[in-house]
């Protein structure tokens, strides 16, 4: 029997007003957990230009991809679930966030700015997000347990 290899996302590290773009992680209510927006890649496309797809799909947002800022990996050992993360420095070009806009694929239901002092007093996943968010060069994260 096979074993699927592990899964490549990309997402974007919006910083506005020194405050960064969060998205819930989960599907609906299941867990309070956020993560930076994006998803995972299809084939025969970029890295950046499945990064600009993926977060106009969960929040309407047009954005410019910069530089890589963090490499993270995790996995769910009950389920083999392998993702690792590219995650770029980017730039908002156009766009307003709303309760009103709706993800294709109904994952995303919340988006919001967090201060890095809001940041202290949610979940989030990778730990080191802040750090690639505001931090300098970049970063890699080890292979992390994925809990809810």
């Amino acid at each position: 029997m096979s074993r699927p290899g592990p899964r490549i996302a990309v997402r974007a590290l919006i910083l506005q007003e020194d405050r960064l773009l969060l998205v819930n992680a989960w599907a609906g209510p299941r867990a309070d957990l956020w993560c930076a927006p994006g998803g995972g890649v299809e084939p025969g496309s970029s890295l950046p230009a499945n990064l600009v797809r993926e977060v106009h799909e969960e929040t309407g947002l047009t954005i410019e991809v910069g530089a890589p800022a963090l490499i993270n990996e995790f996995h769910h050992p009950p389920s083999r679930f392998h993702q690792v993360e590219v995650f770029f420095h980017c730039r908002l070009v156009s766009g307003t966030l709303s309760d009103s806009w709706a993800d294709p694929e109904r994952v995303v239901t919340r988006r919001r700015f967090f201060s890095r002092e809001e940041m202290r007093a949610i979940r989030f996943k990778p730990d080191s997000l802040a750090t690639a968010a505001w931090g300098e060069g970049p970063t890699y994260d080890p292979l992390e347990l994925l809990t809810r």
